[in-house]
């Protein structure tokens, strides 16, 4: 082939390279910039659309999402929005559907779906109250995943490395372990003394079981020779523990919690709803009650913004301990 030829070559790739990179372009670019625009166009259907009924906070509402379209507008305008800009649009096309829909023309029967500034309305309010039931929350699981979590991890180990404990345990684990937490309710409530103690005693269950299987799983899949090394150096039981065995289970380990976090988590609303006077699930029994559904829907974007940001935390310590592996599971 000639230079020529090859150079042709080169430069027609470069070419179809440069027509796919220019399309996307230009979409990113139609996101940044409407992106803004949608969220004006909903702040000003809420100022100046008659709401359909006597609604609270309706001025405070078009503000709120006159600030976000401004602030979509400028990051859009400096080129800062990029990823984020289809679900800016998103988000603002469905403020403004759900004002619509329902604070201006009431097409969706009441008091089951509030409008937007309802919402608004109960973070401007009853934010106390929210908080307070938030901290209890985080209390109460904190109380019962970590305690559970530290001991799934030291009965893993003892299931991985000893014998006899395989033989006492594991049948225990099987008749228990699989059993959803949420069945013994009745029974802790009767055989612990404290709501709050049973609650949480039966979240240690939920996140001590899927963390102790991991942990044994991770400890079993290390290579018998690595023990056998350490042992010909003079190493002892515990440094084959605590420096072959728990880091070759860590990434084992982490998953257990990510799944054990998730089932404390049901665990902690049945808990709070059914026997804790306390937190963001009794909130929404309350509210429930009460026929307060914008309270409970507010407790429920608390309570998912709650557990998202936990979870988060947990991926971040995952990624600082095994930067490794980093690049493998993600959230």
């Amino acid at each position: 082939m000639s230079h020529t030829q090859t150079t042709r070559g080169h430069s027609a790739t470069l070419t179809s390279s440069s027509e796919t990179i220019k399309p996307r372009f230009r979409l990113t670019q139609l996101w940044s910039w409407t992106a803004g625009p949608a969220w004006l166009l909903a702040a000003l259907v809420t100022w100046k659309w008659p709401d359909a009924d006597d609604f609270p906070a309706t001025q405070q509402f078009a503000i709120f999402l006159l600030v976000i379209g401004l602030v979509l507008v400028a990051l859009g305008a400096t080129g800062r929005l990029k990823d984020r800009a289809p679900w800016a649009l998103v988000l603002g096309v469905g403020f403004g559907a759900w004002e619509l829909v329902q604070a201006k023309l009431l097409l969706l029967p009441r008091p089951f779906f509030g409008t937007p500034q309802d919402l608004l309305d109960v973070f401007l309010t009853d934010w106390k109250r929210l908080g307070d039931s938030l901290v209890h929350s985080l209390l109460l699981l904190a109380g019962g995943y970590i305690p559970g979590s530290i001991l799934g991890i030291i009965v893993g180990l003892s299931l991985g490395r000893s014998h006899h404990v395989r033989y006492w345990v594991r049948p225990v684990m099987r008749v228990i372990g699989p059993l959803p937490p949420v069945a013994l309710l009745p029974l802790a409530f009767v055989v612990i003394p404290s709501t709050r103690w049973a609650g949480e005693a039966l979240m240690a269950l939920a996140a001590g079981f899927p963390v102790a299987v991991l942990t044994w799983s991770g400890v079993s899949a290390v290579d018998p020779a690595y023990y056998d090394v350490a042992r010909t150096m003079g190493a002892k039981n515990r440094f084959l523990v605590l420096r072959i065995a728990l880091p070759a289970a860590t990434p084992q380990i982490f998953v257990g919690l990510f799944m054990g976090l998730g089932a404390s988590f049901a665990m902690l609303v049945v808990a709070e709803m059914l026997g804790v006077k306390s937190g963001l699930g009794f909130y929404m029994q309350w509210a429930q009650g009460w026929a307060a559904y914008p309270n409970m829907y507010a407790a429920l974007f608390v309570m998912s913004l709650m557990c998202t940001t936990l979870m988060t935390v947990l991926f971040k310590i995952r990624d600082h301990l095994l930067k490794w592996q980093k690049d493998g599971l993600k959230w």
